[in-house]
């Protein structure tokens, strides 16, 4: 997802009535089969700078799948070849609603010539079911866009690729007793929209993502893998894996729809990379 978007909600997350997800830290029988994966927001500040040389960090980190959220000015072909020559494999790719209904067949041959399994729609922000609307959605326009979900879903996936949504904030609004999140997935076709829940944001929300994951875990092939940590005020900060309130082990054992992860950190304390590295690390050593 676009940096300013991704600021926005990081600056509005301190007037969400929230609750964190505190669990027991207790271990399963083995631990997670799934290759690493990084959203590249994460180093959205390094990739500018040099980009083959982050990508190569990462592999050295121990990272095997990214998510995109940006192309830098690659062509795709130039970004599949970056990724190739670092061992990692590019799954999927953010793009907001605005885009998808735009550029739906530019976003598909693009992705056709990474690879990409997924094409996630980041932010809804500014599809309303009347064109003139302004402002926060209201449910009858979060219902329009579980619609254009369906229509961009369906094409996607006769071109091969999977259509999904991602959650931040605003998706756990209530509007009349019925909270978006549960509306869309109640409205979209299984068989066209797939959903990645960010962890993170579904804590920062006040919801427990095994509650969902337990409900329907067919619906959540992709996730995002962040923890959190809540000021006084009650504004929630990304920090590195383990250092937070969310405990993962629980979460990833509801999660038996599940195909990839990926570890986001938004924010960073120290080095970035370094903590990158700590992040991958907690995931190598956990066990679900």
């Amino acid at each position: 997802m676009k940096s300013s978007s991704r600021r926005d909600f990081l600056k509005t997350s301190g007037a969400v009535a929230a609750a964190a997800v505190l669990m027991p830290r207790t271990g399963g029988a083995a631990p997670l089969d799934r290759p690493i994966g990084l959203q590249l927001y994460s180093v959205r500040n390094l990739l500018p700078k040099d980009f083959a040389g982050t990508l190569h960090q990462l592999g050295e980190a121990g990272y095997r799948a990214v998510e995109a959220a940006g192309y830098f000015n690659r062509t795709a072909a130039e970004f599949r070849h970056a990724m190739d020559q670092a061992g990692l494999r590019c799954i999927s790719a953010h793009h907001t609603l605005l885009e998808f209904r735009s550029r739906l067949d530019e976003l598909i041959e693009f992705g056709h010539t990474l690879g990409l399994e997924y094409l996630v729609c980041s932010s809804s922000g500014g599809v309303h079911r009347n064109p003139e609307g302004k402002g926060e959605l209201t449910l009858d326009d979060w219902r329009y866009v579980a619609g254009e979900f369906n229509r961009i879903g369906e094409k996607l996936r006769a071109a091969g690729i999977t259509f999904g949504v991602h959650n931040h904030i605003p998706e756990f609004a209530v509007e009349n007793g019925v909270t978006v999140y549960d509306e869309l997935l109640r409205l979209t076709e299984p068989r066209y929209v797939a959903f990645e829940m960010d962890c993170g944001w579904v804590t920062a929300a006040g919801h427990n993502p095994v509650e969902y994951l337990r409900r329907s875990p067919e619906r959540f092939p992709l996730m995002h893998v962040k923890d959190m940590t809540r000021e006084a005020g009650g504004k929630f900060h990304s920090v590195v894996l383990g250092t937070g309130v969310i405990d993962y082990a629980p979460i990833l054992r509801a999660a038996t729809g599940l195909k990839h992860y990926f570890i986001e950190q938004e924010e960073f304390a120290g080095d970035p990379m370094s903590e990158l590295r700590a992040d991958a690390e907690y995931m190598r050593k956990l066990n679900v």
